[in-house]
């Protein structure tokens, strides 16, 4: 089942508050729950264990195996250095801001057979107005591996209220605070972990400067046919005549430029025919056409190739624009 929602006994590991997302699975809950609460509602309640690994003729070897205490399953190879961060304490990060009010639980699971999780809080601020009648809400996306695939990372996550759709940061928002929110699997990870809290207002100054650039996207109307370069430029075709494209690739120009007309939000009138509309014609597409599956698209959206595919859309929009 790799790259979809992790299923034990026939539930899926994953909640969620309020409004079924797009992705439309996990485990509804009527109200935000607490981190432990959250953890639990996820199927997330597991620790990870290490065991040493040898040779097929018993010699030792520096690398070492990360598993599941509950049923043993292995998750992947690790150097000798490596240091687990269980569940309970990488989402206790977020329990602090719980306390004060300032986020709330939206949702949390685990993806690839629990190789990957993740826990979504809504940042408790108004929404950002785009566009009249286009508003986009501010998250906090915190990430974990468990087979060393990847760091600890805690990232800010724009959602586009209309349509759920996930975007990404502006490429000329503060990187620096959007860099430093990364943390290895190393004995201190915790500590660290601790001090990116202070990073929370310089972090949230980005949502703002990605507005701000949501903004010009909504003021640039663009042609049909700059529309149409625009697309196959973020796909990578730009300079190859039309005729001679796979179909499936034309199928999905074709279906990215009618969401980008059509599409949920976009045929607001304060929107139509701009670059916002493009990019969100993008957004909506990796969200809910890409891939074989619902639960493949998120994993893709939020760590792999979608999500290189969004920030290289929205750059060359802010780019255009500009």
């Amino acid at each position: 089942m790799a790259h979809e929602l992790e299923i034990v006994n026939g539930k899926a590991s994953m909640f969620f508050v309020g409004q079924t997302p797009w992705h439309k699975l996990g485990i509804a809950l009527d109200a935000p729950p607490t981190v432990e609460e959250g953890i639990r509602a996820a199927g997330l309640d597991w620790t990870v264990g290490l065991k040493p690994l040898v040779t097929l003729d018993g010699e030792k070897v520096d690398h070492q195996a990360t598993f599941r205490n509950t049923d043993g399953k292995i998750f992947g190879v690790v150097g000798p250095a490596y240091t687990p961060v269980q569940n309970a304490d990488a989402f206790q990060w977020f329990q602090p801001l719980l306390d004060t009010g300032e986020v709330s639980l939206h949702t949390a699971g685990a993806l690839q057979e629990g190789r990957k999780v993740w826990m979504l809080a809504k940042i408790n601020k108004p929404a950002i107005e785009i566009a009249d009648g286009d508003t986009v809400e501010r998250f906090i996306l915190l990430s974990n591996s468990h087979d060393g695939s990847r760091a600890v990372r805690i990232g800010f996550t724009p959602i586009r209220v209309v349509c759920s759709n996930t975007l990404r940061m502006a490429h000329d928002a503060d990187q620096e605070a959007n860099r430093l929110i990364k943390v290895l699997h190393t004995k201190n990870v915790l500590v660290a972990m601790d001090r990116l809290r202070e990073m929370m207002n310089v972090a949230n100054s980005s949502f703002e400067a990605t507005a701000e650039q949501y903004r010009k996207l909504a003021k640039f109307r663009v042609s049909r046919a700059d529309m149409r370069r625009y697309v196959k430029i973020v796909l990578d075709v730009e300079n190859i005549d039309e005729s001679k494209l796979p179909a499936q690739t034309m199928n999905k120009i074709r279906s990215i430029l009618m969401l980008a007309e059509k599409g949920r939000g976009n045929d607001n009138p304060a929107v139509k025919g701009t670059l916002w509309a493009a990019y969100n014609g993008i957004t909506e597409y990796l969200g809910t056409e890409y891939g074989r599956s619902q639960e493949g698209r998120l994993d893709s959206l939020w760590f792999g190739q979608s999500s290189n595919l969004s920030q290289k859309a929205l750059e060359l929009a802010v780019y255009m624009a500009s």
